[in-house]
C-alpha cells in the first residue's frame, strides 16, 4: 500500500471537524475542489470509500475513522518528539492546552497556575473552562493536552492519568435544618427544600441526574445554571441548597457560611476527579511537565477528599 498523504488526512480530519468539504475548505483557506481531490486520492490509496458524501450527520466511513486514528496518533506523537528535541538542554519553550471544570479554576489559580509559569517562563498555558462533556470533545478534537474533569462519563477512547475521590455532597447553608442531619440524606429527604442545580453536560450535572433516574426521584430546582460561582452564591446567602465537591466551597466552608453534608448515594459518595487524555497520545514534554507540578500543587490532585481537613 502506498504512504498516506499527510495533507489528504489533514484535510480528512478537517471535514470531521467541521462537516463538510466547503466548510474545511474555508478553515484551511484552500478551495473546496482542493478538498474533495484529496480525498479521491486518498480513497484510491486505501481501495474504499473515506468520506460518504450522502451521510451528513455521519459522514465518515470506518475507513476514514481508522485514517484518523492513525493521523491523531501521528500528530501527537509528532508534537511530543518535537518536544523533546527542542528542550532537551530543559524546558525554555513550549505551550501546554489543557480543559478544567469551573469549579477547579480557584485551585489552579491559586498557586499551582503562579508557580508553573514563574518556574517555566519560556511555557504558555492555555486554559479553556469546560464541563466533562465538553473537555472529553475537546480531547477526541486534539484541541488540548489533557482534561481535569470531574466525575466524567467513562469512554474507553481516553486514558485516565489521575484519579481522585471526591464526593457529590449535599451544600447547605450553616444554619440550615438538613444540616443537622445524623444520617446520611436521600433525594426524598430533600424535595420540599428551595434547590439550586447546575447543567447536565457537567459531571455533577450527570450524576445528579443519574441518581434522579434510578431513585424514581424528580427534583424541582428554583435555580439552573452552568456556573459553579452561581450555585455557590446561592447557598452562602441562604437561598437554599445544592450538591458539589466540599474541596470546592473549602473557603465557604472554613468561614462558617456553608456546611457539607453527606448524601445515601453511592453513584455521588464514590464520585471521582479524573485528569484524562486520548489513549495513545503521548504527553509532550512541557505537557507532563505542568502536570507533574499539578501533582504536587493543586489540592484537588494530591488527595482525596477525606484526607482534607476542613
Amino acid at each position: 500500500m502506498q504512504q498516506f498523504s499527510p495533507r489528504a488526512l489533514e484535510y480528512l480530519n478537517a471535514v470531521e471537524r467541521f462537516g463538510t468539504i466547503r466548510k474545511a475548505a474555508a478553515r484551511l483557506n484552500v478551495d473546496p475542489s482542493a478538498v474533495s481531490r484529496q480525498l479521491s486520492q486518498l480513497e484510491d490509496t486505501v481501495g474504499m470509500p473515506v468520506w460518504d458524501r450522502m451521510n451528513a450527520s455521519n459522514p465518515i466511513t470506518s475507513a476514514g475513522a481508522e485514517l484518523l486514528r492513525y493521523y491523531k496518533q501521528m500528530k501527537a506523537s509528532e508534537a511530543a518528539t518535537l518536544s523533546r528535541l527542542h528542550d532537551l538542554i530543559g524546558l525554555r519553550r513550549g505551550e501546554v492546552r489543557i480543559a478544567v471544570g469551573e469549579g477547579f479554576i480557584s485551585d489552579l489559580i491559586s498557586s499551582s497556575l503562579q508557580s508553573f509559569l514563574t518556574a517555566y517562563t519560556g511555557i504558555q498555558i492555555g486554559v479553556e473552562i469546560a464541563g466533562a462533556k465538553d473537555a472529553v470533545q475537546m480531547l477526541e478534537d486534539d484541541q488540548i493536552d489533557f482534561a481535569i474533569a470531574y466525575a466524567p462519563a467513562r469512554n474507553p477512547r481516553l486514558h485516565c492519568l489521575i484519579e481522585k475521590h471526591h464526593p457529590l455532597d449535599l451544600i447547605t447553608p450553616y444554619d440550615h435544618p438538613l444540616a443537622q442531619a445524623s444520617e446520611p440524606l436521600t433525594f426524598n429527604d430533600i424535595t420540599d427544600t428551595p434547590l439550586a442545580l447546575i447543567d447536565s453536560s457537567t459531571g455533577m450535572g450527570r450524576l445528579v441526574s443519574f441518581v434522579e433516574e434510578i431513585s424514581h426521584v424528580r427534583l424541582e430546582p428554583r435555580l439552573r445554571t452552568n456556573s459553579v460561582a452561581v450555585l455557590k452564591n446561592f447557598v452562602s446567602s441562604g437561598m437554599g441548597i445544592t450538591f458539589m465537591p466540599k474541596l470546592t466551597v473549602i473557603d465557604e466552608v472554613r468561614a462558617g457560611k456553608i456546611r457539607v453534608v453527606p448524601t445515601a448515594h453511592s453513584a455521588l459518595s464514590q464520585a471521582r476527579i479524573r485528569v484524562l487524555c486520548v489513549e495513545g497520545r503521548e504527553l509532550t514534554l512541557a505537557a507532563q511537565a505542568f502536570l507533574d507540578h499539578l501533582k504536587q500543587s493543586m489540592s484537588f490532585l494530591m488527595a482525596d477528599a477525606d484526607e482534607i481537613d476542613c
